[in-house]
């Protein structure tokens, strides 16, 4: 009976023990063991850290545009601008946090460095604002001009604001990998709670910005900047210290070696051997997986067709024979078709990428255009003035109905319709939908304006109280901007994420990042040959300080335009598209990766 007892214990012993399929390991370095670490316990603290550090984030970024125009004293054009030029370096940032987390520090040590740097920026920013910036005190509303400042002050204002560029740039492309990697994807039950978490990441992204939308939006709209601030800075040191209370928790994957290395050497090895004669078999190319290859700890990618020119540096050349005979092992000379495979995901998905850039374009507008659209609307109910960033509150309510909709409803009705196993859209369809929907926004904002200023008097500043068109107008372009970002933002953060090689999972999360940042520039660049075409003697252009002397109309229908012409070249390349392949899992590869219109 002692014995059968022991036997029991032993055996639960082991089921407590069973460790993770996808190679995940402890704090320790040791294999994770899946009762003890990881899953939704680990995922809510990840999620809330989210909420908290978007709220930090927004209580800055969400009114930037107003501050600069009420604060500083630039125009709507400058201001637009440089919001857009801050936001795009945001994004730029992320490639940092991306190359050092899959490098050298892992996604953990990576969030935790930024994060840190993130709080100093925000603080910052609070004391130099209550200090320095909104004087005299109450300045900064809609009623009362800040003074001017000195270029110490205003050096130490753009210092501030891009430590939380980097700051947050760095940890935005590493929490949402870093989500996903508390679920084993190899586990039946674990598998689809990380397709889950990608929708509940960007929701609880979108939830975090509805406090700094809407009650520190009014608090800013009403002059108590450096009180906004400091409420931002509070939350990002909630959401860091929170981070760290869950580290026994976490699940963590080893840092793959610089990738930008491996890249060259492929491109290296197969230009010194461009003249060579390749053998019609596959099966014949350099495939060693060696124990100190940088990604022996990753899963092993198929041999693809494409971009042959590649597969030269897999070609075991007499001279890599030679130095073989010697132990000597050249990867600038040899690198393994794993390798090369690498290179020829990464080379796929930027066709992908780039067609992204034009709709993260018509986001930007959000914080910005429309913002300045909205300010110049009718903004009072009764004796109550509403903010006009806390507008894009709309848009969040649209993500957090789009995102239930889509995983309750639309997903398994579509499911339903494939008379299939699989799940309803792919990520290329559905990116595909947001570009659609997208349209719509840039053409419901157009419609929006010419009707404002229909209305609005030509020779007012603010048009406050003077245009009798409400500001409710614009909630259809937030609430179409909303369910575009539903499928575009979530169908891209799984489609990346997916698509990129195990030692470069960050890097997929930054390419998401990085097209919201190109939007930014495109954004800053086409305001700025707008305004210069269309600017003459008589006429301020398309978007002046006074937005009823211009036609803001007309820079949304060229957007809509712009955003049709790249659906157009969206869908050529989804079409063209090969998903990756990698060895155990290559089920619905191709389902995943058909795009039929």
């Amino acid at each position: 009976m002692a014995c059968l007892e022991l036997e029991g214990k032993l055996n639960d012993d082991e089921e407590q023990e069973e460790l993770t399929l996808d190679g995940s390991v402890d704090l320790h370095g040791r294999p994770a063991i899946r009762t003890k670490s990881g899953t939704w316990l680990a995922g809510i603290i990840i999620l809330l850290n989210q909420g908290l550090a978007t709220l930090a984030f927004f209580g800055v970024g969400v009114n930037l545009v107003l501050f600069l125009t009420r604060v500083v004293g630039q125009n709507n054009a400058e201001a637009a601008n440089n919001v857009s030029k801050w936001t795009g370096t945001v994004y730029i940032f992320s490639l940092v946090g991306a190359f050092l987390s899959d490098s050298y520090w892992g996604r953990y040590k990576t969030c935790a460095v930024f994060q840190v740097i993130f709080v100093l920026g925000l603080s910052s920013l609070s004391l130099s604002s209550y200090l320095f910036l909104v004087k005299p005190k109450g300045c900064g509303n809609e009623l009362v001009q800040c003074g001017k400042h000195s270029r110490l002050e205003m050096g130490m204002f753009y210092l501030s604001i891009y430590l939380i560029a980097l700051g947050n740039g760095g940890y935005q492309p590493n929490i949402a990998t870093f989500g996903a990697d508390q679920f084993d994807e190899e586990h039946s039950k674990e598998g689809p709670s990380k397709v889950a978490f990608f929708s509940y990441f960007y929701l609880a992204l979108n939830l975090g910005s509805l406090f700094s939308n809407t009650i520190l939006g009014y608090f800013e709209d009403e002059g108590m900047w450096a009180l906004g601030f400091w409420v931002s800075a509070g939350s990002a040191l909630a959401a860091l210290i929170l981070f760290l209370v869950g580290t026994p928790r976490y699940r963590h994957f080893k840092p793959s070696g610089n990738p930008l290395s491996r890249f060259c050497q492929v491109l290296v090895a197969a230009s010194r051997k461009w003249k060579v004669q390749m053998p019609s078999n596959e099966e014949e190319l350099y495939d060693k997986h060696t124990i100190d290859s940088a990604t022996n700890s990753n899963r092993k990618i198929l041999y693809t067709h494409g971009f042959k020119f590649l597969d030269r540096a897999a070609y075991i050349s007499s001279r890599d024979l030679e130095d073989q005979k010697n132990s000597l092992y050249n990867p600038w000379h040899l690198c393994p078709i794993s390798q090369v495979e690498e290179v020829k995901c990464i080379l796929r998905l930027l066709p992908i990428w780039l067609c992204t850039i034009i709709y993260s374009v018509v986001f930007t507008q959000m914080a910005s255009l429309f913002v300045e659209q909205g300010a110049a609307m009718k903004t009072t109910i009764s004796h109550f003035r509403i903010p006009p960033a806390s507008m894009s509150s709309f848009d969040i309510l649209s993500v957090a109905v789009f995102i239930f909709f889509y995983r309750r409803v639309l997903d398994p009705f579509v499911g339903k319709l494939k008379k299939s196993d699989s799940k309803g859209l792919t990520e290329l369809q559905r990116m595909g939908v947001g570009l659609v929907i997208a349209v719509l926004a840039m053409v419901s904002a157009g419609l929006v304006e010419c009707y404002r200023l229909r209305y609005a008097k030509p020779g007012c500043i603010h048009c406050n109280g003077t245009s009798s068109l409400s500001i409710f107008w614009q909630i259809p372009q937030y609430a179409f901007i909303g369910a575009s970002e539903v499928f575009m933002y979530v169908g891209q953060l799984e489609f990346f994420n997916a698509q990129t090689p195990d030692g470069l999972k960050s890097f997929g999360s930054a390419l998401c990042m990085t097209s919201i940042s190109l939007g930014n520039y495109v954004s800053s660049l086409l305001v700025s040959m707008v305004m210069k075409i269309s600017t003459e003697d008589h006429m301020p252009g398309w978007i002046p300080g006074n937005l009823n002397r211009g036609h803001l109309d007309r820079f949304y229908f060229l957007l809509a335009v712009l955003t049709s012409m790249d659906l157009i070249a969206y869908i050529a390349c989804a079409k063209w598209y090969k998903c990756i392949q990698l060895e155990g899992k290559c089920e619905e590869h191709d389902e995943a990766s058909s795009f039929k219109v």
